[in-house]
């Protein structure tokens, strides 16, 4: 059974910085791609970076420059760097694993950014 735990979120300044981690239990994430993705209030989930199995990577354009996903195989998990964070990050933000024919959603952090 594969389950995945996100922490590290939480109540920050516009400008500010947060480290997201996502622990995956039951798979290795070594051969898989993880992505992370944010809920706000509202709006529909959207795509916000994905790291391969190889360890490229790829970023909603609202975020590219400001993120940084990255990945501990040793861990089984998964980090999402914020950096410069702006009121329009605050969101739920979960990771994800697909496995075919499967996908797999932690419960989520929530991120707020405001002053």
């Amino acid at each position: 059974q594969v389950q995945l735990v996100e922490s590290g979120g939480g109540l920050v300044q516009p400008g500010g910085s947060l480290r997201l981690s996502c622990a995956a239990s039951g798979r290795s994430l070594r051969n898989y791609v993880m992505r992370w993705y944010r809920q706000a209030p509202g709006k529909e989930r959207e795509f916000v970076a994905f790291i391969s199995s190889t360890g490229s990577t790829n970023y909603a354009d609202s975020v590219k420059g400001r993120f940084t996903i990255s990945k501990d195989n040793a861990k089984d998990t998964v980090f999402l760097q914020m950096n410069s964070l702006k009121p329009e990050d605050t969101a739920l933000y979960y990771c994800n694993l697909y496995i075919p024919t499967t996908n797999y959603w932690g419960q989520g952090t929530q991120v707020t950014v405001s002053s």
